[in-house]
């Protein structure tokens, strides 16, 4: 997948569509708007302006071979998340990792959630 859009973060609003996208795959502006709405009151023409904005600024691909254009992600869901939390380490946590980590994990965690941290834990612990 792209990455030359490297700096570029996206808003809200784009990481909701993103989010669709990563769901559903590639998708014309009505299946963009057609899941969204599932969830949140969108107009067509926002869905619309939004991902050319995203186009625009290569957060997305988009496919013109056919009347009705078709939208991908220009980067997988992993590595937007990745991006996203390096940046947010850096500006909130002064780059540390654990601090982003330990102000994540509350109360509000669940065992679950503990339980896959820890085997994710493990995983690194046994690479190092």
């Amino acid at each position: 997948m792209a990455r030359d859009n490297e700096g570029i973060k996206p808003t809200e609003a784009e990481l909701s569509l993103l989010n669709v996208l990563w769901k559903i795959g590639p998708a014309t502006v009505r299946q963009v708007h057609d899941a969204i709405s599932a969830t949140q009151t969108t107009g067509y023409t926002t869905v619309l302006k939004i991902l050319q904005i995203m186009h625009e600024k290569t957060l997305v691909t988009r496919d013109e071979t056919n009347r009705a254009h078709v939208y991908s992600p220009a980067n997988s869901e992993g590595y937007t998340q990745s991006s996203l939390l390096k940046d947010l380490a850096s500006k909130a946590f002064g780059g540390s990792t654990s601090r982003l980590v330990m102000r994540a994990l509350d109360e509000s965690t669940s065992k679950e959630e503990i339980a896959d941290i820890r085997q994710l834990l493990n995983k690194l612990d046994q690479k190092n």
